[in-house]
């Protein structure tokens, strides 16, 4: 948002120059990104963290100086008996204000006046809000403009005679009513929507956006102002419901001020009458239907000493509390205490840590001395530590770059990339990001994919993080490792051209990840999983549990996601992968007895994979059997459709003699039976 300091300045004595007042402002956590501009004309581009909707205006942000540099903060004059047009205002119509909802609307204030002339906003009032990128419209229009930027409380001003019924009602919509709002869209309403309507219809979108049939116009005489506080959950669900993001809504879901309505309420009415003419009718209009108060909160002197690590002095304290709009109380105490009352514009304030904040903040982060906190006890590692950085270095070695992506996945993606049930966002950013992630694919193929488009051909990322899934009552949460690959394996140079990228290069990296884990029973299987491509995927299985899973993205899923070319995954599976603890390194004497090697050649069908015709030779239980190995395969030809003849390779040693070639003969025998058990038919 846009801030300009000369506006401040009306509200604040400023001995400071505009760069060093951004520099400080900034330093006490209310941020300037950017300064343009110069003398008069300077604007502050701030960012206002979402928090603190009591400092997206200039009367806030001056509450803030006043605060900083001790000087005092001019109040706002909200007094209508000053104005000469109250003078009229002695035929008084009724006109109630009736809260329905109260949940929805715990106050509305409202005024009318009449009489007034529609016309352009004087020179003043236009230029400052063009300072701040707002667009002047009318002078009743610019005076609800001016009024939220100028102490950022929303309002909204109505054609009066345009209500119909002589009265105002809050309430929630009925099903199947429709407004047309002020930018000309006939929005379809549903029932959680709070309104404004008059005896007959819908005229506002509550805290949102009024409605087109009641705007100000040229031909508008008389004039209803409405000043309001609106629950921010609800307006929140409105505005994303309807996809409408409003100055208003951006501060009512953040929290309004809920003191301030009659104060804005009449600030409007002040501007309407000094450039429209006409005359109030009546008294304010202020209807409560709930309090909001906020709870005192206790604050030590001793603990605001303890959490900085500095004494401040307990009239600073006061004082700068006070400047920022709390009243303190003091408590009889042997050390001095204080019970503050929190304004009414700082719902953030909840506790006494949040007090402290505010005190280190004025008196400035800058200034606080570089020490290390007091600690007692003993470093405790993280069990899983270990396996965590021997991963991420071999990943690393591996020529896998980390990273990260966001915790939220569409809910399309949780029901394609897994079968865990999904947690349900409440409030979610958007339907690509409803619900917590139950797998980490989503987001690996989303982050190649922006490689992808923007030129990097050849990517290795990995990333290490939590899914989510529903268990019942509660959420579990579950650790994951995922790789992605794709482009080119090898680069080209004068000896070899490029090679790309395939599954048995995924492979090898998962075999030399699982390497590090002590466990003889590993052996790969097909995947289940329908976003693999059928045939260039597995998964690896450990002692029966699944720790990983692994493949070539299936060409419908890499189509639909508009990957130009071959996207290789792997997810390892952290909690089960974990119960096996990392493999000793140990030394092992090299045997000073020569290897025998023995070749077979079968034929096998299809389903019969390396991993099960591996298995079968080493559940034989053969001491010496030192490596057994596909050398060739090869299809077509003599070998029957369906097929394939594979040439096997095994090595015998022992540590301790020669081997005999009678036991070799008997070692191979009994290998030859195992293979053709497992339906192998040996060729000659």
């Amino acid at each position: 948002m846009k801030i300009s300091p000369q506006w401040l300045r009306e509200f604040v004595d400023l001995r400071v120059d505009n760069h060093r007042l951004a520099d400080e402002l900034t330093l006490a956590g209310i941020a300037v990104e950017g300064v343009s501009g110069e003398g008069d004309a300077t604007v502050f581009e701030m960012e206002i963290t979402t928090n603190r909707p009591d400092a997206m205006n200039h009367y806030g942000i001056a509450r803030e100086c006043s605060a900083l540099y001790d000087v005092p903060l001019k109040p706002l004059d909200w007094d209508l008996t000053k104005t000469k047009a109250a003078e009229g205002a002695g035929a008084t119509r009724a006109f109630p204000v009736v809260i329905q909802d109260a949940d929805g609307c715990a106050r509305y204030t409202a005024r009318v006046i009449r009489g007034v002339k529609i016309k352009a906003s004087p020179d003043a009032i236009a230029k400052r809000l063009m300072s701040v990128d707002q667009r002047p419209i009318n002078n009743v229009a610019d005076a609800s403009n001016y009024t939220l930027w100028e102490m950022g409380h929303p309002t909204h001003a109505f054609d009066l005679d345009k209500l119909e019924g002589g009265k105002i009602i809050v309430r929630r919509a009925k099903a199947g009513e429709t407004l047309k709002t002020l930018d000309g869209v006939e929005r379809k309403l549903a029932t959680e929507d709070v309104i404004i309507a008059d005896a007959k219809k819908p005229v506002a979108l509550a805290g949102i956006m009024g409605g087109f049939d009641s705007m100000i116009t040229e031909s508008t005489k008389n004039v209803l102002i409405e000043s309001a506080w609106f629950d921010p959950a609800t307006v929140r669900k409105t505005s994303k419901r309807l996809g409408m993001h409003t100055d208003a809504s951006h501060r009512f879901e953040r929290g309004a001020d809920y003191g301030a309505t009659s104060v804005a309420c009449a600030r409007v009415a002040q501007k309407i009458l000094a450039s429209a003419g006409g005359q109030l009718e009546g008294d304010e209009i202020d209807v409560v239907a709930r309090q909001l108060d906020l709870a005192p909160v206790a604050l030590r002197v001793s603990e605001v000493h303890r959490i900085l690590g500095e004494k401040i002095d307990a009239n600073k304290i006061v004082q700068v509390l006070k400047r920022l709009g709390f009243d303190l109380t003091a408590e009889p105490s042997d050390e001095p205490e204080f019970t503050a009352t929190i304004p009414s514009w700082r719902l953030d304030i909840e506790r006494e840590i949040d007090l402290i904040e505010e005190i280190a903040r004025m008196h400035g982060y800058d200034k606080f001395a570089n020490t290390l906190p007091a600690y007692v006890g003993a470093v405790i590692e993280l069990p899983e530590a270990k396996r965590d950085e021997k991963l991420r270095s071999d990943l690393l070695a591996l020529g896998y770059d980390e990273t990260i992506s966001l915790s939220f996945i569409s809910h399309e993606d949780a029901k394609k990339f897994s079968t865990m049930p999904a947690l349900e966002l409440e409030n979610p950013l958007s339907a690509e990001a409803s619900v917590m992630r139950t797998s980490l694919v989503p987001g690996m193929l989303n982050m190649l994919a922006y490689n992808l488009n923007r030129g990097s051909d050849d990517v290795r990322l990995f990333e290490s993080g939590n899914v989510f899934q529903q268990a019942g009552t509660t959420a579990e949460q579950l650790k994951r490792i995922c790789l992605g690959a794709t482009g080119q394996a090898t680069s080209a140079n004068v000896h070899k051209p490029t090679r790309a990228l395939n599954f048995f290069d995924l492979k090898g990296d998962i075999e030399d990840i699982l390497e590090e884990f002590g466990c003889e029973n590993l052996s790969f299987e097909a995947s289940a999983a329908d976003y693999y491509h059928p045939g260039r995927s597995a998964r690896a299985v450990m002692n029966g549990a699944v720790v990983a899973e692994f493949g070539q993205i299936h060409p419908d899923v890499a189509s639909a996601r508009k990957l130009k070319q071959d996207v290789f995954i792997a997810e390892l599976y952290l909690n089960r992968l974990y119960q096996h603890d990392l493999k000793q390194v140990r030394y092992q004497a090299l045997s000073q007895y020569p290897a025998v090697e023995r070749d077979f050649s079968f034929i096998f069908d299809d389903a019969v994979m390396f991993g099960k015709i591996s298995a079968v030779v080493r559940e034989l239980g053969l001491k010496e059997l030192r490596q057994i190995a596909p050398v060739e395969i090869f299809r077509g030809g003599s070998v029957s459709a369906g097929k394939h003849s594979l040439l096997l390779r095994v090595k015998f040693q022992s540590n301790e003699r020669t081997l005999r070639d009678e036991e070799v003969t008997q070692w191979t025998s009994r290998i030859v039976k195992a293979l053709e058990a497992l339906g192998g038919t040996q060729r000659a």
